[in-house]
This record gives C-alpha cells, sequence and structure tokens, in this order.
C-alpha cells in the first residue's frame, strides 16, 4: 500500500543542501553567497577556505553538504558540479536590549539568516 515517493524539488543533474539559524545577519551572508555563486566547486571550496569572513566557514560547510549529497543521494560526477545557485533569506530575529543614559532603553537586534546552495552538473566542453 504506502503513499507515492516524493517528486524532487529540484532537476536531475541538481543536488542541494540548507542550512537553517545562521547567526549573522542576510546582508553579511549574502557578501559570502555571492563569492560562491556560478564558480566550480573546488575553486568556490578553495575561495571560502582562504576568506576572512567568520561565516564563511558555515557556508563551506553548507557547500560541502551539497557536493556529498550530489554524490552520494544522485550519483553526480563531484568534478563537473558548479554552483548553479546560492541565495539568502531571513529567519527570526532577537530583540535585546541594553539601559543607556537618562533611563533610556537602547534596542539590539540580533538577526538570524538561512542559505540555500544547489549544485548542478555541467559536462565540460572539450
Amino acid at each position: 500500500m504506502g503513499k507515492d515517493k516524493n517528486p524532487r524539488r529540484v532537476a536531475d543533474n541538481e543536488a542541494m543542501a540548507k542550512l537553517r539559524m545562521l547567526r549573522t545577519s542576510p546582508q553579511k551572508l549574502n557578501l559570502v553567497a555571492q563569492m560562491i555563486r556560478g564558480k566550480k566547486v573546488d575553486k568556490a571550496l578553495t575561495d571560502l577556505t582562504f576568506s576572512n569572513k567568520r561565516i564563511a566557514v558555515d557556508v563551506k560547510k553548507c557547500l560541502q553538504s551539497a557536493i556529498a549529497n550530489a554524490e552520494n543521494n544522485h550519483n553526480l560526477d563531484v568534478d563537473e558540479l558548479i554552483v548553479a545557485e546560492a541565495y539568502v533569506g531571513k529567519n527570526l530575529t532577537m530583540k535585546r536590549g541594553r539601559p543607556r543614559a537618562r533611563g533610556r532603553f537602547g534596542k539590539i537586534i540580533k538577526p538570524f539568516s538561512e542559505l540555500t546552495i544547489k549544485v548542478r552538473q555541467v559536462e565540460e566542453q572539450a
């Protein structure tokens, strides 16, 4: 009996990984995601390894997860993968505060964001 298998959310030559609850603002995370869009995965991993941004470590983990998904779950060739999409979304925002002078209250906002990376297998032209 059982239910039918869920349809794939990505194409047959793609794989995806998603990271939620990253403790950084979407604007800062998008700077790092912009750095790897459209590149081959080995070049993107190298760029993330030597980046000075703190969040680049988490983006690298997400990219490695997408590569592992492509290899193990979808039988794609790792050497022919490129970063097809890397996009950022908002998540929750923690509201904190700090007492200020003359009885006022300074608002401190601590944003979270999410990251989605899709890798695609592209055959190289000889």
